[in-house]
């Protein structure tokens, strides 16, 4: 098998289509098909079914694409050990939790490129739980997680800050004069919450049902901005990172409520693949994000 076939059927299966997989490998759509059918010829199997204007994965074709992830990030890194030696240069594929994202990570993204500039930089926003499988599976190289502490097996995981959890709401809301909330404070409340399988969002769901009192109306959001707007505009309550609402604290356009459970907090992580070879890119942004988080 040769590995341009193996790029190319690792990129069809990620886009879903062979069109949209040579817009990404820069192939008319007539060398993707030709990829794909040289490898079903030495396999013996078809690797795709084609149902409508869906290309899907056909078990033969789900059994092959870990095998071809492992060759094609294998390939990479040989070419980035011998081919580089001690510059950092190649591509970097990076996690992150949508909150680290945007609040932690622009002013190290700027510095790594002005210090780094041949290394190309692939961003992944994602949810914590995704971003482990991908690093065990190879097909990222680092994550930056927002979680509880934990330690799971096959990956290398460094804790670089605790973040403190602040319960959130518009200035004059009523529960504002409270010296000590309790939960069933909340019973009547809107909770404006990240997406479900959040760890601040488990975390407080958690201390709600331990208090008996459950999660009352809640309206789930995909987005952190999105989440403060509308509890700026009144909508309801917000569980989020200190680092997500600092600058709207500052300003007065929202209030932390006083949520007496200082224990319930997350850790900025950075992970990674315990056996995974450490190219010169990823030691550069390791030894980055070491100074600066």
């Amino acid at each position: 098998m040769e590995l341009r076939h193996l790029k190319t059927f690792r990129i069809v299966a990620e886009k879903g289509g062979f069109t949209r997989a040579g817009e990404e490998l820069g192939y008319a759509q007539s060398t993707v098909t030709a990829h794909i059918h040289k490898l079903e010829e030495q396999l013996g199997s078809p690797l795709f079914d084609r149902l409508g204007k869906r290309t899907v994965l056909t078990e033969a074709g789900k059994r092959l694409l870990p095998y071809a992830k492992e060759m094609v990030r294998l390939s990479l890194e040989a070419a980035e050990s011998i081919g580089h030696s001690e510059v950092p240069a190649g591509p970097l594929r990076i996690g992150a939790a949508e909150s680290l994202l945007v609040y932690r990570l622009p002013s190290i993204l700027h510095e790594f490129r002005k210090r780094y500039p041949q290394v190309q930089l692939e961003l992944y926003p994602g949810q914590c739980r995704h971003m482990r499988a991908q690093l065990r599976e190879g097909e990222m190289d680092l994550a930056f997680l927002l979680d509880e502490e934990r330690r799971e097996p096959e990956l290398h995981t460094e804790t670089l800050i605790r973040e403190e959890l602040m319960l959130v709401a518009p200035p004059g809301h009523a529960l504002a004069g409270r010296k000590r909330l309790l939960a069933s404070d909340l019973r009547d409340q809107t909770l404006l919450q990240t997406e479900w399988g959040c760890s601040y969002r488990i975390l407080l769901e958690r201390r709600l049902q331990r208090s008996g009192r459950g999660v009352g109306q809640q309206i789930d959001f995909w987005n952190i901005e999105a989440i403060k707007q509308c509890t700026i505009s009144g909508l309801g309550l917000a569980y989020l990172p200190r680092m997500a609402v600092d600058r709207e604290l500052k300003e007065g356009r929202l209030i932390a409520l006083s949520w007496p459970h200082p224990e319930d907090c997350v850790f900025t992580q950075l992970a990674w693949h315990q056996d995974k070879w450490i190219t010169p890119a990823m030691a550069g942004w390791i030894q980055l994000v070491r100074e600066r988080l």
